[in-house]
C-alpha cells in the first residue's frame, strides 16, 4: 500500500530480542518531535497485554505527542504466534491478517495531520524475519503482498553479523525494499562496523545507536522506567535519529516520484508489443505496476490533487490474462524465487553444446516421463514458444525432406497443414506456419506456407453446450462438458464419419493440386491468440488419424527395408505453448485426444511465469533424421541462453507444483460442480491419470457451470466457454468490425479496470482482449471465493450492457 501523505515502514528484526520495539519507539518519538503524526501498529502480539509492544510504545509516548498505537491480534500465551493460535483454537488466515492491516492503514490515512505534512506509520513484526504468523506462514511471505519498505533491525550480539545478513537475504529475495538497517552499538563485537560497510556497498544506510541502559538491580521498575524515559528523550533527538527520519522521508519521496514518472518516461522510450502507440494519448493509458504477488498486481495511479484526502495511490489489480498466459502458480511464488536464487548462485549461465548440468537433465527427464510419455525421446531447449515452434518446424521439415531426398534431389517447397485461426508465434518461420491475418499479413517477409482447415468449435449458447461446424449445417448439443471430450465414445458416431470424409476430401484435393506437405501443426483443444476458439477435440483426433492413414497420398513412395518396418507418416506437431501443462485442467493433453504427436512444444507455464524458457520434445525417429557423418546434417540451431540453468531449475519446481494443483482439491471441487464424480484424493504417478479415471473426466473448469451458462444467456453474448482456468466469451454487440481488429471487448470491459469489487479486498481487473472476444484466465492456485467474485462482477457489467441494447 502506497500513500502520498503517509509513509509506511515495516520493522523486521534479524532475530528475536534485537530491539525492534525500542527502535519503533525511537522512530515514533523522533517523528513526533518534528510535529508529525505517527501510527504504530503491532499486527500480532503474544503474551500478557500489559507487557505487549504497543503498550510499551504508549507508555513512553510524551504527553501531547501525536502517536497512536494499535494491536490487531492479541493472544495471551507467550509463544510463537502459530503456537498461540493453535492453543487458543483461533483460525487466523493470512488473508484475514492482511485485511485487518489494510483497513487499519486506510483509517490512519484518513486521520491525517491537517497540515498535510508527511506522517508515518510503523508496523512492527514479531520475532525474526522468518518467524511464523498465526497461520504458520513465515512473516516475510505473509506480509509480502503489502510490500512495505523495510527498516531492518540488525543483531549486535555474537553471531549477529550472520543473522543480520541472512535476514537481509530473506527479505531481498522476496522483493522487499530495505531502506535502512538500524542496530545497537556493541563495543565488544562491533557488528555495526562490519555491517555498515557491507550494506553501504549495496546502497543501504546503516545507523548504529547506543543501547538502552541495563535494568537496575533489584527489579526497581520505577527506576527502570525513569531510565528508559531519559534514554528515549535523548536518543530520539540525536543526529542519528533525526537523519534517519529525514532519510526515510526521502526514500518515500523518491519512491513516489519514481512511480509517478514512469508513464512519461515509458512513453518516451518504450516500443510496446501488440500496441498501437497512437492510441496512447495520456499517462492514464499506461498501467504502472509496482509489484506483483499471487493473482494480483500492485498498481499505482497519479493523484489528481495534492490534498491529503486523496492519499492512497496504489491498488490491487487482478491479473486477468495471467500475464499473457505465463502464470500458473501465482506471481512471486516463494518456491520458484528460491529455486531461481539457488540456481543463479550455483550456475549463473553456462554454455550448453555437449554440456550436462543437473537442472537441464532433470527437466528433460521429467518432460519425457510426463508430457512425452510413451512417444518422445529427446528434448531441445530454447527461449520462448515462438522459437520452440521454429525448432519444431525445422525438425519436422527435415524428417519429411529426407524421405523426398531418397526419391529426388529437387528441393521441395513444403507446406504445413493446420487449422484456421492458429497462431504459433511472431518469428518469421512460425508466422509462415499460420494463415494470413492481422498478426502476420502486414509483415513484409510473410509468406503463408500451408493450408488451414476451418475447425468445428464448442461453446455454450443460451445455456446449451453446442457444437458448430463452419462448413456444414450439422450441429450437436452435449449434455455435459465431459461428454464433448469423450473421444472414444464419439469416434463411433456419424459426426466422426462426417469429419473423416471432409478431411480426406480436402487433403486429396490439395495434393492433387500439387501441394507438398511437410507437417501437420495443431494447437490442441484451444486456439489461443486466434480468438480463444475451443476446437472440437474429436475433429483434431480424427485429423491426426486421417493424416497418418493417408501416408501414401501425403508422402512419396518408399520401399520398406523389411515388412516389419512401420510406414512413415507426416510429422505431427502439437503446439502446447498455451494449452499444455495443466492450464485446461488436464495433466496432459495427448491422452485426451487419444493420439500422440511426433513433436510437441511447451513454454509459458513451464517456468510458472518467472523466466523465459521453451522445450521442444521429439520422438526418436525425428531425432534420427539429424544423425549423419558430417555437421551439416545436425540440427544447427541454438540460442545463447539455451538450457539456461536458472530457467531449467525453476521449471522443475514449476512442473511439480502444477502437477500437484491439477490433482488437488480445487480441481476436484470443480469436477463435482461440472457433474463429474471425482476420484478421492490419492497418490498416483504424475505421468498418468488416476486409476479407473478416463481423461475426459478431467473436462471441467474452475469457473462455475452456473456462471458460464448464465453468461451464455445474455443478449450481448454470442457464445461462452470455459475449460480449466480459461474463460472466453464472444460478443454480439452490433459492432461493424469483428475479429481481432474489433475494439468491442476492450470498450465493453473497460470498467473492469477502473471499478473495484466490494470491500474488504477491493481490486480491479487488468485484462487483454482478442478483438470481439473477451477472456479471463486464473492461475491454478486462484481460490474459489475470488473466482466467484470475478464472476459476479463480470455478470454485473455485461448484464448492464445487455439492458442497453
Amino acid at each position: 500500500m502506497i500513500f502520498t501523505h503517509l509513509r509506511v515502514h515495516q520493522i523486521f528484526g534479524a532475530n528475536t530480542d534485537v530491539g525492534k520495539t525500542i527502535f519503533a519507539t525511537i522512530l515514533s518519538l523522533a517523528n513526533a518531535t518534528q510535529g508529525k503524526r505517527v501510527f504504530y501498529l503491532k499486527p500480532v502480539s503474544t503474551g500478557a497485554p500489559w507487557d505487549a509492544d504497543d503498550t510499551h510504545v504508549k507508555k513512553y509516548r510524551p504527553k501531547g505527542a501525536l502517536i497512536s498505537t494499535k494491536c490487531l491480534i492479541q493472544m495471551d500465551e507467550p509463544v510463537s504466534p502459530h503456537l498461540a493460535a493453535r492453543s487458543a483454537k483461533k483460525v487466523i488466515s493470512d488473508d484475514l491478517l492482511l485485511r485487518q492491516v489494510r483497513e487499519h492503514l486506510i483509517e490512519c490515512s484518513k486521520d491525517m495531520h491537517i497540515s498535510g505534512d508527511l506522517d508515518a506509520a510503523y508496523l512492527e513484526t514479531a520475532g525474526g524475519v522468518l518467524s511464523p504468523v498465526p497461520s504458520g506462514t513465515t512473516q516475510a511471505d505473509a506480509y509480502r503482498p503489502l510490500r512495505h519498505p523495510v527498516v531492518l533491525v540488525g543483531d549486535s550480539k555474537l553471531g549477529g553479523i550472520s543473522t543480520t545478513l541472512s535476514a537481509y537475504e530473506a527479505l531481498n529475495s522476496r522483493g522487499y525494499d530495505i531502506n535502512s538497517v538500524v542496530m545497537f552499538v556493541n563495543d565488544r563485537y562491533r557488528n555495526h562496523q562490519y555491517l555498515e560497510e557491507w550494506f553501504a556497498s549495496r546502497g543501504i544506510k546503516l545507523l548504529a545507536f547506543d543501547p538502552p541502559p541495563p535494568p537496575p538491580p533489584g527489579r526497581n521498575h520505577t527506576k527502570d522506567e525513569m531510565n528508559m524515559k531519559e534514554y528515549y528523550a535523548h536518543t530520539s533527538t540525536t543526529a542519528n535519529a533525526t537523519s534517519l527520519i529525514d532519510y526515510l522521508d526521502g526514500c518515500h519521496s523518491i519512491r513516489l516520484s519514481t512511480l509517478q514518472s514512469l508513464p512519461q518516461r515509458a512513453s518516451r522510450t518504450l516500443w510496446y508489443p501488440f500496441s498501437q502507440h497512437k492510441t496512447i494519448t495520456s499517462q492514464n493509458d499506461i498501467t504502472v505496476i509496482d509489484s506483483a504477488h499471487g493473482d494480483f498486481f500492485t498498481t499505482t495511479s497519479i493523484p489528481t490533487t495534492t490534498e491529503p484526502s486523496q492519499t492512497l495511490i496504489s491498488g490491487s489489480q487482478f491479473d486477468g490474462s495471467a500475464s499473457w498466459w505465463t502464470q500458473g502458480v501465482g506471481h512471486s511464488h516463494s518456491h520458484l524465487t528460491a529455486t531461481a536464487a539457488y540456481a543463479s548462485g550455483r550456475y549463473g549461465h553456462v554454455i550448453f553444446p555437449k554440456i550436462a548440468h543437473e537442472p537441464a537433465v532433470s527437466l528433460a527427464e521429467s518432460l519425457l516421463h510426463t508430457q512425452g510419455k510413451d512417444w518422445a525421446s529427446r528434448v531441445f531447449f530454447s527461449d520462448n514458444g515462438s522459437t520452440g515452434m521454429e525448432v519444431a518446424l525445422k525438425m519436422a521439415l527435415r524428417w519429411t525432406a529426407r524421405l523426398y531426398d531418397e526419391c529426388s534431389k529437387d528441393k521441395r517447397d513444403f507446406q504445413v497443414l493446420g487449422l484456421s485461426g492458429s497462431y504459433h508465434g511472431d518469428t518469421i518461420g512460425a508466422m509462415d506456419a499460420c494463415e494470413g491475418g492481422i498478426y502476420n499479413s502486414a509483415v513484409e517477409w510473410y509468406k503463408g506456407r500451408g493450408f488451414w482447415l476451418d475447425p468445428p468449435t464448442l461453446g455454450f449458447e443460451k445455456r446449451e453446450l453446442r457444437l458448430r461446424i463452419p462448413w456444414s449445417d450439422e450441429s450437436l448439443v452435449f449434455d455435459s462438458l465431459p461428454d464433448a471430450y469423450n473421444i472414444p465414445d464419439r469416434q463411433k458416431t456419424t459426426m466422426g464419419e462426417l469429419y473423416r470424409t471432409y478431411i480426406q476430401k480436402e487433403i486429396t484435393k490439395l495434393v492433387q493440386n500439387g501441394t507438398t506437405f511437410g507437417a501437420l501443426i495443431l494447437e490442441p483443444l484451444v486456439l489461443g491468440a486466434g480468438g480463444m476458439k475451443f476446437v472440437d477435440p474429436l475433429f483434431q483426433a480424427i485429423l491426426v488419424d486421417v493424416v497418418r492413414s493417408m501416408s501414401g497420398v501425403l508422402l512419396p513412395p518408399r520401399p520398406k527395408a523389411n515388412e516389419s518396418d512401420p510406414m512413415p507418416t507426416l510429422p505431427v506437431i502439437f503446439d502446447e505453448v498455451f494449452a499444455g501443462l495443466g492450464r485446461l485442467g488436464f495433466p496432459s493433453i495427448s491422452p485426451v485426444l487419444g493420439v500422440k504427436p511426433d513433436i510437441a512444444v511447451y513454454a509459458k507455464l513451464l517456468t510458472g511465469g518467472l523466466v523465459p524458457l521453451a522445450a521442444t520434445l521429439a520422438s526418436q525417429h525425428i531425432f534420427e533424421a539429424f544423425l549423419g557423418d558430417d555437421k551439416r546434417s545436425a540440427l544447427l540451431h541454438g540460442h545463447s541462453y539455451t538450457a539456461y540453468p536458472v530457467g531449467c531449475a525453476v521449471a522443475n519446481t514449476s512442473l511439480r507444483l502444477l502437477q500437484e494443483m491439477v490433482r488437488g482439491e480445487s480441481f476436484r471441487t470443480a469436477q463435482m460442480d461440472w457433474g463429474i464424480v471425482a476420484e478421492p484424493s490419492q497418490t498416483y504417478p504424475a505421468t498418468s491419470y488416476p486409476p479407473r479415471t478416463k481423461p475426459h473426466q478431467f473436462a471441467c473448469s474452475l469457473w462455475s457451470q452456473r456462471f458460464v451458462k448464465e453468461l451464455s444467456d445474455l443478449p450481448i453474448i454470442k457464445r461462452a466457454m470455459a475449460l480449466g482456468t480459461v474463460l472466453a466469451f464472444e460478443l454480439d454487440d452490433g459492432f461493424t468490425v469483428s475479429g481481432y481488429g474489433s475494439t468491442a471487448a476492450e470498450r465493453l470491459l473497460s470498467s473492469l479496470k477502473t471499478d473495484t469489487c466490494a470491500p474488504p479486498n477491493e481490486f480491479s481487473v487488468h485484462f487483454r482482449t482478442l478483438g470481439d472476444v473477451g477472456y479471463l484466465i486464473t492461475s491454478l492456485t486462484t481460490e474459489k471465493p475470488l473466482i466467484r467474485r470475478l464472476e459476479a462482477n463480470l455478470l454485473h457489467i455485461l448484464e448492464a450492457r445487455s439492458r442497453r441494447i
